[in-house]
């Protein structure tokens, strides 16, 4: 995407950031990106402050906030902008799965003919180009045996944002036994 007249960059060194600097970009509409490691701006933007944006930053940092109130202006396929919109109805500190979010995302919103096994990797191809991750919080989908996988910033930069916000991973899920009174599909 082409910056442009009006949009504004700001490299942002959170105190209590576990991941590192960010580079927050916004326009008129509202932010457009987050980027890790403070990548350079893109061309055509200005250096400036985003105090709404950094305060709620420090504020997620520092556990004192949950979710962000800030206007986004994301642009993407329709698929994504479904994709990314799940996303939002992730609570803090739960994860769900590529499979749960194929499913939230609903069987109309894929190509025609999509088999269902394909689906958790088309939303994971969405979630790849979420251009708003933390605020848009990609990092709470995770693989079905509860394993961290796919995050655009780097599987280390998601454990600590899922540690952050007290999540559990790292355990498949609880499976039915046969004592459960749940019936098997033969």
């Amino acid at each position: 995407m082409s910056a442009g007249k009006g949009f504004v960059w700001t490299r942002y060194e959170p105190p209590d950031s576990p991941v590192g600097p960010l580079t927050v970009v916004a326009g008129p509409q509202g932010i457009t990106s987050v980027g890790f490691g403070g990548p350079s701006p893109p061309a055509g933007a200005l250096a400036g402050d985003l105090p709404e944006a950094t305060a709620q930053l420090d504020a997620y940092f520092a556990g004192e906030r949950q979710t962000f109130d800030l206007d986004l202006d994301m642009r993407g396929e329709p698929l994504q902008l479904l994709v990314w919109e799940q996303l939002l109805e992730i609570p803090y500190g739960e994860t769900i799965s590529y499979g749960e979010m194929a499913s939230r995302v609903g069987e109309d919103a894929f190509p025609v003919g999509t088999e269902p096994y394909r689906r958790p990797r088309i939303v994971g191809a969405a979630l790849g180009r979420n251009p708003v991750p933390v605020v848009v919080p990609c990092h709470r989908v995770i693989g079905a045996d509860g394993s961290l996988v796919g995050f655009g910033g780097g599987l280390d930069r998601k454990r600590k944002l899922l540690e952050l916000e007290g999540a559990e991973f790292g355990k498949a899920p609880r499976r039915p036994k046969p004592d459960d009174g749940q019936l098997g599909l033969l």
